[in-house]
């Protein structure tokens, strides 16, 4: 793919390039946005901080052969065309830190995160812009959760993937979602000891949606060979459970699971002690939308509790020239974010190129995108997560772990102090301004401020955006700011 940017600067300066379209992740949707602008005749750049295009969901080393990954040859197919196309620009190990608009369109501000992206554009400019940030976990504190050893699900994942790493010689997976399926699995493929599987809800609510299912009956088939992977590995696979506690001292040795009702409370009398050195934790997603909250978008809660920046039919979002696809305007999984990101190409390449796409292929992925949507509605409707997980904190339970926040601090903020949102929750003490920016503790500290001031009610738009909006997307030094 070529990455020499420096020449289509408009003024030959260099560290500038000029597109049409600047897709900002290299995931499925941001390949399948940037091939499909290229294709229909956008010059077009596809910015990643990652050296090697895929995302987190096709993490993968130098010279992986696919063995074991989900979609692979869609990648292996997107990759080839991306790479052999000459209006498109791969620019890795760039972290984007702010979007401007300009009068011409954006201005995409980005820092060079290794030595070889040293010579690459630290700026950017495009008339029309497709937002594919992806994901990351939503963690959930417990009492013990800040010790060595425990990880979460996504990050275990890539450990694996990136490195063949595993977190532990006998790890505990635990949270809620079919995520935590492939999780276990990958490790016991990989010779670690799997305790066992506790999903906190139950995957019975997906009954509720036979239509959804009917449309794709594909996940439900990974599912099952998922569950026959856990059962050949005599590996467990619990519902209403959870891990509620994690012990030890310098590091992890063992966690508490414990049943739990339909409201995540835990039920009396159930705890057992369970012997491992690494815990895999994940509740679901956040969507990354610091960039089209930087922009002004529009945003809406999504059915999982999700703050997702709010996309019109053809995936544009409410600013003009903003585009959004993936995980950013919904957590639906990777297919849905490949429909998602050809449509955001392709619009995009239309206000700019002039390259109308065809009616009837526009028509056959909005139909596809409505099924998949579908599905993923009914996939957070199974596994919600339920307030009652809040009861499991003592008051000395870390929030936020970067500045080593508890839950008694977060209660008097709003009990003493008289905060009466998340933001203001973050002045008076401090969680979400350490160095994750509130990415790890933002949807906790939300949760536990809107309950504590509406009698257990849950985070609105207001309280979540409060700790999701980042003036500074990445972190950039202020020399770097002076160069720029």
């Amino acid at each position: 793919m070529p990455a020499s940017p420096a020449e289509h600067a408009p003024d030959g300066s260099a560290g500038i390039a000029a597109y049409d379209v600047a897709v900002l992740g290299a995931g499925p949707a941001g390949l399948a946005a940037s091939t499909a602008a290229a294709r229909a005749g956008a010059r077009t750049a596809l910015v990643d901080l990652a050296a090697r295009v895929g995302g987190q969901y096709w993490r993968h080393r130098e010279g992986d052969s696919g063995a074991g990954h989900h979609h692979w040859p869609a990648l292996r197919g997107l990759r080839d065309a991306a790479g052999g196309h000459d209006r498109l620009d791969f620019l890795p190990g760039l972290a984007v830190w702010h979007v401007e608009r300009t009068p011409g369109g954006f201005t995409v501000h980005a820092t060079a995160a290794q030595e070889t992206a040293g010579r690459q554009a630290r700026e950017i400019r495009c008339r029309a812009l497709v937002v594919a940030t992806g994901a990351y976990d939503r963690q959930l504190p417990f009492p013990g959760w800040t010790l060595p050893g425990v990880y979460t699900a996504g990050g275990t994942q890539a450990l694996l993937k990136g490195h063949g790493v595993t977190v532990g010689q006998r790890v505990a997976v635990a949270g809620t979602g079919p995520f935590l399926l492939p999780v276990a699995t990958a490790l016991a493929r990989a010779g670690a000891t799997v305790a066992g599987v506790f999903e906190a809800g139950s995957p019975a609510g997906f009954r509720r949606h036979p239509a959804a299912i009917a449309g794709r009956p594909g996940p439900l088939i990974e599912g099952a060979g998922y569950l026959a992977t856990l059962a050949r590995h005599r590996i467990p696979y619990r519902t209403r459970t959870t891990v509620v506690a994690a012990h030890g001292t310098d590091r992890v040795t063992a966690v508490t699971v414990a049943r739990l009702d339909a409201d995540w409370r835990v039920l009396p009398g159930t705890g057992q002690r369970l012997d491992c050195d690494a815990v895999a934790v994940g509740y679901g997603f956040t969507p990354q939308i610091e960039i089209p909250l930087q922009l002004g978008c529009a945003t809406r809660l999504d059915a999982d509790g999700s703050l997702v920046a709010a996309a019109g039919e053809d995936q544009r979002g409410s600013v003009p020239g903003v585009y959004l696809a993936g995980e950013v305007c919904g957590v639906g999984g990777a297919v849905l974010a490949l429909v998602e990101g050809e449509l955001a190409g392709l619009h995009a390449a239309w206000t700019t190129a002039g390259t109308r796409p065809r009616a009837r292929a526009l028509a056959r992925l909005t139909r596809r995108r409505s099924a998949l949507r579908a599905f993923a509605a009914g996939l957070h409707d199974a596994f919600p997560v339920r307030p009652g997980w809040m009861s499991w904190l003592a008051q000395d339970t870390q929030v936020c772990r970067c500045e080593e926040v508890s839950v008694a601090e977060v209660r008097r903020a709003v009990t003493e102090l008289g905060a009466t949102d998340a933001r203001t929750v973050k002045l008076l003490a401090r969680p979400g301004m350490g160095l994750c920016q509130g990415r790890v503790c933002g949807y906790a500290t939300a949760c536990l401020a809107a309950s504590l001031r509406d009698q257990g009610g849950a985070p609105g738009e207001e309280d979540l955006r409060g700790l999701a909006a980042r003036p500074v997307a990445q972190p950039v030094t202020l020399g770097q700011l002076a160069g720029q």
